[in-house]
């Protein structure tokens, strides 16, 4: 027979960014963050603000805390308040089951109180008045009232596949209300760097389309040698 896994793994010191390179991503569109990776990163579209972010704050920058569980279970999420440290987000692996909620109010509560900056499932929640009071910023795939399990096995401090991300924990997140992004550990620092060049490649369109710039140059020279036909 196949041995049974342990009911519960948490690992503890898994490679974090420091401070200084969390602080970077603080401030920064997610869609700036996508096009300084190739225009990638962004999880499934489903996993959006809980309520669309109509009554929260929908911004949060931080360290990833991976919760691996099985469908319609919560063992993991419910461990990783037991390692969580100030600044970090849980990201709760349901492998996108649907019709059971992944967390409520009371656990998004302890989550705040432990100091973690947000959390992210592809899942669904419930408590959505609660949640709401709780502050927390809550990304998810939409709202249910029925109630998981917790009976395992589970794994914390790991990855997990999450929206069609691979998410390690150490990576860090960055949400907002266009969806959430992760920026592998190992590029952390190469993001950064390119972020610096989005940004200010933006200010300076921004700048232009304010004073009235409506011009799509790569189409003008597209015509002008021969790459585009205008059909007249």
């Amino acid at each position: 027979m196949i041995e049974e896994p342990p009911q519960l793994t948490l690992r503890e010191n898994f490679p974090r960014p420091r401070p200084d390179q969390i602080a970077a991503f603080r401030g920064v569109p997610t869609g700036f963050v996508c096009d300084a990776m190739g225009g990638q990163g962004a999880l499934d579209s489903r996993i959006r603000p809980i309520g669309d972010g109509r009554d929260t704050d929908c911004t949060a920058v931080g360290t990833a805390l991976v919760a691996d569980n099985g469908p319609q279970e919560i063992l993991a999420t419910m461990a990783a308040l037991h390692i969580l440290q100030p600044g970090d987000i849980v990201v709760a692996a349901v492998h996108g089951h649907r019709n059971c909620s992944a967390s409520g109010d009371q656990f998004c509560g302890m989550l705040r109180n432990k100091g973690a900056t947000g959390f992210v499932t592809d899942g669904e929640m419930r408590d959505y008045d609660g949640i709401v009071e709780t502050g927390l910023p809550v990304w998810c795939t939409g709202l249910s009232p029925n109630s998981p399990y917790a009976h395992g096995p589970a794994r914390v401090g790991f990855g997990a596949v999450v929206g069609g991300r691979q998410i390690n924990s150490g990576d860090i997140i960055v949400a907002d209300r266009n969806g959430v992004v992760v920026v592998p550990h190992a590029d952390i620092d190469a993001v950064i760097a390119q972020v610096a060049q989005v940004r200010a490649l933006e200010d300076a369109l921004e700048k232009k389309v304010k004073a009235g710039f409506c011009r799509m140059e790569p189409i003008e020279e597209m015509i002008a040698d021969g790459r585009a036909v205008i059909v007249k």
